[in-house]
This record gives structure tokens, sequence and C-alpha cells, in this order.
């Protein structure tokens, strides 16, 4: 009896081991997979502005999910000229959605776009490093799908107005 016990507890040691390994990498592996979905990498399109005073190309981010809505511009140092982040939604946005400049280092330009592109509503805002708690918010003023951010002055550069228009393909 005593070899039995013994012969079992040798043949089931290494499986139990085994199972806490694969168990062990199993988990690993999730929690990787976890990792690159929380960091998703932004779609990177390429977008023109319509205006009167001709068409203006943009090199966009295109931030779809709430976690990379939620970062958007934070922690960046500047934006590169031509370039900027497009917020896209998957409903339609109340007129007192806001956004703010919280951890935001340099003044972006905003645009509340509806379903088409078209801009509806636009405003500057100044960055933001103070604290959480006085840092201003800045309603849409409008119904929206989508929300293009540039740097501060670049809709004024272009000629930008309210009825022009964002082309993208996303």
């Amino acid at each position: 009896m005593p070899q039995t016990h013994s012969t079992l507890t040798r043949r089931s040691s290494p499986s139990m081991t085994t199972g806490i390994g694969i168990t062990a990498l199993f988990l690993t592996g999730i929690a990787m997979m976890a990792l690159v979905v929380e960091r998703q990498v932004m779609q990177e399109v390429v977008g023109q502005l319509a205006t009167q005073d001709g068409r203006h190309e943009l090199a966009l981010e295109v931030a779809r999910t709430s976690r990379q809505r939620r970062q958007g511009l934070m922690e960046r140092p500047s934006l590169p000229a031509n370039t900027g982040m497009l917020f896209t939604y998957d409903e339609q946005q109340p007129a007192q959605s806001r956004f703010w400049m919280f951890k935001t280092r340099f003044p972006i330009d905003i645009a509340f776009l509806d379903k088409r592109g078209r801009v509806l509503s636009m405003e500057t805002m100044p960055p933001c490093t103070r604290q959480r708690e006085d840092c201003p918010r800045y309603p849409a003023g409008v119904p929206f799908w989508m929300a293009l951010e540039l740097n501060a002055g670049a809709f004024d550069a272009m000629g930008v107005e309210v009825g022009d228009r964002l082309e993208v393909d996303l």
C-alpha cells in the first residue's frame, strides 16, 4: 500500500505541475491579449477639409474606442502641422457633450461634425496642465457624430467655416 501511494504521488505530481504551468501560460496569454486590445493602435487616415479657400489635406489619427477618445492628445508635446485627431462615435452625441484639455500641453482647435463630416461648430481650447478639477470643459453646443482636433489657428489659416466639410474614408 505505501508503494501504491508513493507511485500515485509521483505520477500525479508532474501532471499537477504541468496543469499549473499550462494554466499560467493561458492566463499570461489572456493578459497579453488584453494589453494589446487596451493599447489599440489608432487608425491613421488621410482626410481633406473642403473650404471656400480650397482643399486642405490632413493626416488624421482616428480615435474610435472610448479608451482612445479619453486619451486623445494628452501628454503629447506637440502636434505636427497638417495633422490631427478625429474622434468618431457610433451614435450621435448630445450638444451637452464636453471636451477638455486635461494634460494637453498645447492649444488646439476643435470642430464638431455631423455624420457626413459637415462642420457644425468650432472652438479654440487652451492647454490645461493644472489639476484635473481646474480644467474647463468645453461643450459642443450642437449634437455631433465626430470631432476634429487640430493645432490652434489651423482652422483660421485654412479658412474653415461652419458648413465646410471634412472628407475622409473611415
